[in-house]
């Protein structure tokens, strides 16, 4: 960034954060009411429930909605520590400060030299592109980890394993941090973390890894990539259902089974490329892990059997990071998230009923956003390939014999 540009970032961000922080506080605190359906009710209802029963010591094994690893717990109960609020405007406080801690972070670590504030221009403005259900999920929590992870990783590396560790028992996913990290400190400290903490949890509070069935026997969410299958099977006489069905709106129906194990195949499928690019890989530069994060957590949200509107926080946290870099390979990848975050908005709440009827507009929103999803997945997958990988060299041309014809050079 030029010198002027790193002169006014600063002074805008906080004011733009403001703002647009405002907003989403008003939606989910309903002093204005946001369009279609009522995306609070997970908090005040879903979510306080679970605080009620963790409140007992045990982790609430017998609701199949509770699909989430041991640490989430904490989250859960974090309203806890503001016993002055009821449950729900406690918890859409703990996210915004969350949330600014974030841009903190991003604001700090942007003005180093030879770093960027885009990074934190991407999180301003990514984050309320979703709309208020980022601030009625526990996400922002989770990518506030994923986020301090990777910026700490260059400087000290115990500290990233730690906090990718942590994360990981709080929603799985930040474990993917750790796809490019080299050195021995951080595998180590993350398999310290993970063991002490999930240890810990699970000896307070039976019941800590129940979530696993769950996950298992979820369908195929109506979001998701392969849903389009049904939405448009739909117009042609297919005869599921729409249901609430494991906490989501899910498909169920013939041929349900078999795109739901495509997902997965594909989900394995991206696990492999991972595996190879890692194998592969020769050139690391200092933004190569979150370029990797990045692309990592991209396959894995678009193949997956269910794309919830939260999840976009996810990436958007990553792909400021990515940013933070300036010589990260991900920008048009980025671009196309926040697109996708936009389009998010739109599909859910707004025109989620048009979502759930497989109309029109339903359809056209769903198709947008995970077109842009698989793009921006394609195009990341390939920048990063090309960036670490190197390519052949060409074979050596042999020296070719003199003719018999030929008189040799001599000095």
């Amino acid at each position: 960034m030029r010198a002027t540009g790193a002169r006014r970032s600063p002074a805008w961000l906080p004011v733009t954060w403001c703002l647009t922080r405002l907003v989403l506080l008003l939606f989910v605190l309903k002093v204005y009411v946001f369009p279609g359906p009522d995306v609070t009710s997970d908090v005040s209802v879903i979510y306080q429930g679970w605080y009620d029963v963790l409140r007992t010591g045990t982790f609430p094994r017998g609701d199949v909605t509770w699909q989430y690893p041991p640490a989430a717990a904490l989250a859960i109960l974090s309203p806890g520590l503001l016993p002055l609020l009821d449950y729900a405007t406690a918890f859409y406080a703990l996210v915004c400060v969350t949330d600014l801690t974030v841009l903190a972070l991003l604001t700090y670590a942007g003005r180093r030299p030879g770093r960027s504030l885009r990074g934190a221009w991407v999180w301003v403005a990514g984050v309320p592109l979703i709309g208020p259900t980022v601030y009625a999920r526990y996400d922002v929590m989770v990518t506030a980890v994923a986020v301090a992870a990777l910026l700490a990783g260059a400087r000290h590396p115990r500290a990233m394993g730690a906090l990718a560790a942590f994360g990981a028992l709080l929603k799985v996913w930040p474990v993917m941090l750790l796809l490019a990290a080299r050195r021995r400190a951080v595998w180590g400290s993350a398999l310290a973390t993970g063991i002490a903490v999930a240890g810990a949890l699970v000896l307070a509070m039976p019941g800590g890894f129940a979530f696993l069935t769950a996950q298992r026997d979820r369908g195929t969410e109506v979001e998701s990539l392969g849903a389009l299958v049904f939405h448009v099977a739909r117009h042609f006489g297919w005869e599921g259902t729409v249901l609430l069905n494991y906490g989501s709106i899910e498909f169920l129906g013939p041929y349900v089974s078999a795109v739901s194990t495509a997902a997965l195949f594909l989900t394995g499928a991206a696990f492999a490329w991972l595996v190879l690019w890692r194998l592969l890989a020769r050139r690391f530069e200092e933004h190569t892990v979150a370029d990797a994060a990045f692309v990592a957590v991209l396959m894995f949200t678009t193949t997956s059997r269910v794309i919830s509107p939260q999840y976009m926080v996810w990436l958007v946290g990553l792909a400021a990071v990515c940013l933070y870099f300036p010589a990260s390979r991900m920008r048009t990848p980025v671009v196309l998230v926040l697109a996708a975050c936009l389009v998010t908005v739109l599909e859910f709440p707004l025109y989620f009923a048009n979502v759930v009827a497989s109309d029109g507009l339903g359809l056209t929103l769903l198709f947008l956003r995970n077109g842009l999803l698989v793009a921006a997945t394609l195009l990341a997958a390939r920048a990063l390939w090309r960036a670490t990988i190197p390519r052949t060299l060409p074979a050596p041309v042999p020296a070719q014999p003199a003719r018999a014809d030929e008189t040799p050079v001599t000095s």
